[in-house]
């Protein structure tokens, strides 16, 4: 991830197809290392593509693989929910139960 991130940086500072040796730069001087490999492995990768045609038909992607997901995760988060809520109306009634004089020793509310 930080060396697209570092290539897309480039591409938005003006530099419509970054060297590797740019990439390499960008990632030196905020102190990491990269590899040789990684590098031109993307630089090979990204060869003869603009980045923003690869956002948008990332994005496009992206919105499909969602869509799904997010109606099934809404269903769970919601019956999880209410689950809890239940739990606490639950442990709520327990506790009105106890009277106060029985955490003193007396159960007789008279005595007061």
């Amino acid at each position: 991830m930080k060396y697209i991130a570092a290539y897309a940086l480039l591409v938005l500072g003006g530099k419509e197809s970054p060297a590797a040796s740019d990439v390499e730069a960008v990632l030196k001087s905020v102190g990491i290392e990269p590899e040789k490999e990684r590098i031109d492995t993307l630089i090979k990768n990204l060869e003869g593509k603009t980045l923003h045609e690869l956002i948008a038909a990332g994005s496009t992607k992206l919105s499909t693989l969602s869509a799904g997901g997010a109606a099934g995760g809404a269903a769970a988060g919601a019956a999880a929910t209410e689950a809890v809520e239940e739990k606490e109306e639950e442990a709520q009634e327990e506790e009105a139960d106890v009277g106060v004089g029985d955490i003193f020793g007396g159960g007789d509310d008279d005595d007061y």
